[in-house]
This record gives structure tokens, C-alpha cells and sequence, in this order.
């Protein structure tokens, strides 16, 4: 059976544009609001979508992640509940792809083999899980792939071509390659070296690769879609959340379309490119 990811990416192949990757986080600023920002992420040109799990101690996530987290975690927002959001979405989107990132710490108090069991149920298609090392696949990689899960790896401007196939070794449904080094949002990629470390990878994988961090208007997006197989956007989401609440950090009627508009917004970038 093909998976959600792999369908899309031929799609988006075969109509020779690059995926938008969108990343929100799972109940921020609370969980009504955000499962209708997962609802209106793929028609407003959203092609894949990563749901961020709140964590406390997101170490590779800059400041404006960090806060969605805890917001989010504030509203009383749980994996479990995480996984009822997406369920929720399946019942009348079945083909967008949805990828789980964060940490493993709230995978592993939830219990690996349930949590797989429960997130294939739910209807998750793949994760990030960013502080889990290739050294370490037996711990959630592996036993997600045998699930049916895929596992996305990150590669960054310091994965050299020695550690390269250890990263890719076990890496499915796509690379995630980090146009910057430190944390997510801190800065503008170079796009011309970024496209020169896409094709690099490009040499040891046949996996599409997407590029993320950095990520802020239609003008980046094109610039990345150029060279890239998909281009992700997080960090400037999570912004236009927080910039729609009120002084309580409660949503207002402005929240859910601010998401939307930059989304398509960022899409017309990202969807202009033709391979």
C-alpha cells in the first residue's frame, strides 16, 4: 500500500512543484483553535503538515517555538490529545500527510509500542524526533518503520559526507536538511549554498529532501523550491499566532485566518517554481 507521503510526493513530482511543509503546534494557542488551523492548513496550500508536540525543554527550537509549546501546554494540551486532533482531522481529510515532530521524552513516558500503535490509528504518517541520534534507532526508528511510520531525519550544514549515510541509513518518507545551524527562526538561510548541500544529499539519497529554519515569505520559499523537493515553514506560523492573541494569550477571531492568509501567502512562493 503507498503511503500518504509517498503519494503526495509523486503528485507534487509529477506536476513538477515543490512541497510546502507547514508546521504548527499541537494546541496553541488551545486546542478548539488549533485543530481548526490543522483543518484549513491544506486548502489554503499547505501539501504536508507537521504537528509539533509540546514539549518543556524544546533545546533545538527558538524562542517563538518555545513559547507555542507553552501556550500550548498552558491550555492543557497532552499527546493524547495531540493524537485526537489529528483523528479528528482524518475524518474528512484523508490524504494530507501529517508528521509528528518534537522530542522523545512524551513518546517514551506514553509508552513506544502504544504510541505507535495509537498514532498509526490516529492516522500519522510520519515523525521528527529531533534528539534522537542515528546511534539510538532502536529506541523508536525502527519499531516506527516496522509500524508503518515513517522516520524523518535532519541533516544540517555540519552533517559532512563521512556521517551523511549514517543519518540517511534508516531515514524514510523524506530528509528534513536545516538551511542554518543554531535553533529554529534565528536566521535567513544563504540560498545558494543551500541548494549545493540539497543536491550534495541528493547524491547519497533518493528521497526527496526539504529545506526548513529560516523560512519567512513567499520570496524565500521560492528561492528554496528552486532547488529543493519541499520547502518548510514554521517559525513564522507560530508568529503570526502569537501576534493574533490578545493580552491573555487567548486566540481572537483573527487567529485561525492570520495562519491561513500567511500560508497561502507562502505557498504562492513555494508553488511558482516549476521543476
Amino acid at each position: 500500500m503507498t503511503s500518504r507521503l509517498t503519494a503526495r510526493f509523486a503528485a507534487l513530482a509529477a506536476e513538477r512543484r515543490a512541497a510546502l511543509v507547514t508546521f504548527v503546534t499541537a494546541g496553541d494557542p488551545d486546542i478548539e483553535t488549533s485543530a481548526k488551523i490543522l483543518a484549513g492548513l491544506p486548502a489554503a496550500g499547505a501539501d504536508i503538515i507537521e504537528f509539533g508536540m509540546p514539549f518543556t525543554d524544546p533545546m533545538a527550537d527558538g524562542p517563538a517555538i518555545q513559547a507555542a509549546g507553552l501556550r500550548a501546554l498552558k491550555a492543557g494540551m497532552t499527546l493524547t490529545k495531540t493524537l485526537g486532533v489529528i483523528r479528528d482531522f482524518r475524518q474528512s481529510n484523508d490524504a494530507t500527510p501529517i508528521i509528528l515532530m518534537g522530542y522523545f521524552n512524551p513518546i517514551y513516558i506514553y509508552g513506544v509500542e502504544r504510541f505507535l500503535v495509537d498514532a498509526k490509528a490516529a492516522g500519522v504518517d510520519g515523525l521528527i524526533v529531533v534528539d534522537l541520534p542515528p546511534e539510538e534507532d532502536d529506541e523508536l526508528c525502527l519499531p516506527a518503520l516496522k509500524a508503518g511510520i515513517a522516520f524523518i531525519r535532519l541533516a544540517t550544514p555540519t552533517t559532512d559526507d563521512k556521517r551523511l549515510p549514517k543519518v540517511l541509513q534508516n531515514t524514510s518518507g523524506f530528509v528534513y536538511y536545516v538551511s542554518i545551524t543554531g535553533i529554529t527562526g534565528s536566521a535567513t538561510p544563504d540560498f545558494n549554498v543551500v541548494a549545493g548541500a540539497v543536491g550534495r544529499i541528493k547524491q547519497h539519497t533518493d528521497l526527496p529532501v526539504c529545506v526548513g529554519f529560516g523560512v519567512k515569505t513567499a520570496q524565500h520559499a521560492r528561492a528554496i523550491a528552486e532547488g529543493a523537493d519541499g520547502v518548510v515553514v514554521g517559525s513564522a506560523l507560530v508568529e503570526a499566532v502569537r501576534t493574533s492573541l490578545d493580552g491573555e494569550n487567548r486566540p481572537t477571531e483573527t487567529t485561525v485566518p492570520a495562519v491561513l492568509a500567511l500560508v497561502s501567502e507562502i505557498a504562492k512562493g513555494a508553488h511558482s517554481v516549476t521543476k
